[in-house]
């Protein structure tokens, strides 16, 4: 794949979508690409994260070893959120399900990214925040059902 083509996949990922056209290329000329064979481990839970993925190909799975895969994720997929802002350890183990190719965003790129593009930074912060506001009143739903099963029983 060349740079038309990374800058393409990237503006599709989510939250990365939401970024113009000159940061998109300074991500997709910086990013490195990984290829995994099958059953590949990407991380392992607990690992120190350095950056977030992007699937190109394939698919990886994340497994918090609660029994059995909580997620897969397809090309265009973003693994690894959080972790293109902080460094934190790895929730889940990622594994390729099949001969798979994954972008990788390292943290510090991010951050040179961000800070040579604050208009993008800025839209990257509403991004968040909406989905912070969605989660939250997400979870003040469950309460609600959960406070309420109690008066039931």
């Amino acid at each position: 794949m060349g740079l038309h083509d990374d800058i393409r996949l990237l503006a599709g990922a989510p939250l990365l979508s939401h970024l113009d056209a000159d940061a998109l290329r300074l991500l997709a000329f910086a990013a490195d690409r990984r290829d995994l064979a099958a059953g590949a481990v990407l991380f392992a839970k607990g690992d120190r994260s350095d950056g977030g993925f992007v699937v190109a190909s394939g698919a990886i799975a994340l497994d918090t070893g609660r029994g059995g895969p909580v997620a897969t994720v397809g090309p265009g997929g973003l693994v690894g959120r959080t972790a293109l802002f902080t460094a934190t350890r790895r929730p889940a183990t990622a594994t390729a399900v099949g001969a798979s190719s994954v972008l990788h965003v390292p943290l510090s790129l991010m951050r040179r990214m961000l800070t040579e593009f604050p208009d993008a930074a800025r839209r990257l912060e509403a991004e968040i925040a909406r989905d912070i506001a969605d989660t939250s009143e997400a979870l003040e739903r469950v309460r609600a059902r959960l406070l309420a099963i109690g008066r039931e029983g």
